[in-house]
């Protein structure tokens, strides 16, 4: 085997990218799960992308859009088996977060991070009404309805 033929772990596609074996986020929360070697396969774009967050397994077998069972790939079950060996062997590190701080910064980082996504919320929203206001006035202006001094 050629060591520049890095195959994909799920599907055996020539590889272009890496992936998280396990999610290091989920439900929009941290895993605990880093990016570390025994955390990473080589992926293709296909799986990388549609796999995404879930569980490899359970992607793997599972109805997602490109999957290695809805693409039909022949030696899923020896792929899935290589995985978990891989899993056994090298096991990925895994940190309780959670418990690894201050429960009050926990708690503060948590309510910064839930107020910075209802404020980026916000901002889309008032993006979206600028960009009406400007389309509108565009219009205004290439009707001749206004000038450009207004």
């Amino acid at each position: 085997m050629d060591a520049s033929d890095v195959r994909c772990a799920y599907c055996g596609d020539p590889a272009t990218e890496w992936d998280h074996l396990n999610a290091i986020v989920r439900r929009k929360r941290p895993t605990g799960y880093i990016s570390e070697i025994h955390n990473l396969v080589p992926a293709c774009g296909k799986c990388n992308q549609s796999k995404g967050n879930k569980p490899w397994r359970e992607w793997m077998f599972g109805p997602s859009p490109l999957s290695p069972a809805s693409r039909g790939v022949g030696d899923i079950k020896d792929r899935a088996e290589r995985l978990a060996d891989y899993e056994r062997r090298f096991h990925p590190v895994r940190i309780d977060l959670e418990a690894s701080v201050d429960e009050d910064l926990w708690s503060a980082y948590w309510g910064a991070h839930r107020r910075l996504v209802e404020e980026m919320r916000r901002c889309e929203e008032l993006a979206a009404a600028v960009r009406e206001e400007i389309s509108s006035r565009v219009e205004l202006l290439r009707d001749g309805r206004i000038d450009s001094g207004h």
